[in-house]
């Protein structure tokens, strides 16, 4: 992923280029985490990067769903005690969770969504779910308005993964990335590596 996202030529082609720089957001936010890392909370959050990641994957099938039952409201039949239970799954790292499986679902969701943005008319009406953070007197948004908001919600998150992974081993972004796509060591930034990462 570089630093920026490329130049765009629509804006179809922008809400991709900006999904697609979020998502890798995460990708390399989990760089180079042990399962057992990924899982740790060493903040006042409750929250890991693990399950951030998992939190993304989650979000983005939601709405991807959301989009593709447009015009129509997507429903899910399951009874609420389930749905509420998936919801606390996607959001904690669980014993059993690896890395490399939640970014497996990841990068799935992630295609998912990708597809959707290439396909569907951006002007399609989506049905405002019943919700108390939901305004009463939308009836509607557009898919326009789901992939902005998507971007907006993985752009949230990832904020908050980047605090929680400085704080396990000191890495941030820019580092991350750069350890993650092989960038050449500058004045200005030192690729992470798992070694100096276990001696700092």
């Amino acid at each position: 992923m570089p630093a920026q996202a490329p130049p765009v030529v629509d804006e179809r082609d922008g809400l991709r280029a900006y999904v697609i720089q979020q998502q890798d957001a995460y990708r390399a936010v989990i760089h180079g985490l042990t399962d057992e890392e990924a899982g740790l909370t060493p903040t006042r959050s409750s929250l890991s990067v693990g399950a951030l990641v998992k939190h993304a994957t989650h979000n983005q099938l939601v709405w991807g769903a959301t989009v593709l039952a447009a015009p129509a409201l997507a429903v899910d039949d399951r009874p609420l005690e389930e749905q509420h239970a998936e919801r606390e799954r996607m959001i904690t790292w669980l014993e059993d969770d690896t890395v490399d499986a939640v970014l497996s679902a990841f990068d799935e969701a992630s295609a998912r969504v990708l597809d959707a943005i290439a396909t569907i008319d951006l002007d399609t009406p989506v049905p405002v779910p019943p919700a108390p953070w939901n305004p009463p007197d939308v009836e509607s948004w557009s898919v326009r308005w789901v992939w902005l908001h998507l971007i907006e919600e993985l752009a949230r998150h990832s904020g908050h993964a980047d605090i929680i992974r400085e704080s396990i081993d000191g890495a941030t972004m820019f580092e991350l990335i750069a350890g993650r796509e092989g960038w050449p060591e500058t004045p200005w930034i030192k690729p992470w590596r798992r070694a100096e990462a276990q001696e700092a």
